[in-house]
């Protein structure tokens, strides 16, 4: 497993943590050049959406020492971006999840297991 996907199963397993539901990955490597993969996951309220923002962060910080590049959506959003670069996370409340349908939009990314 290259590190970008050792990343990818550290924030799955982060989220996982926090109780995240609807974890999909998706290589978008072949489609775009934003980056790599997207994780994109559901939560059931604000509180755990920032729950499992902070997560992921405290996680790639500790185990790899990653920052991210930026974030979108702080407290209180119902859409949260992390961009790490190669990964990008992206957070949601179910409603907004069903709504974007980001799944939709890049359909021609890869759905992966890790």
């Amino acid at each position: 497993m290259n590190n970008t996907l050792e990343i990818v199963k550290t924030i799955k397993e982060a989220l996982e943590d926090k109780k995240g539901e609807d974890i999909d990955i998706l290589d978008i490597s072949g489609v775009t050049v934003v980056g790599d993969y997207f994780v994109v996951a559901s939560a059931d309220n604000l509180v755990q959406l920032s729950a499992m923002k902070d997560e992921v962060e405290e996680r790639l910080y500790k185990d790899y020492k990653l920052s991210p590049k930026n974030v979108e959506g702080k407290r209180g959003s119902s859409w949260i971006l992390i961009d790490y670069g190669d990964v990008i996370v992206h957070l949601f409340t179910r409603e907004d999840r069903a709504f974007y349908d980001l799944e939709r939009i890049w359909k021609d990314g890869r759905r992966v297991e890790v």
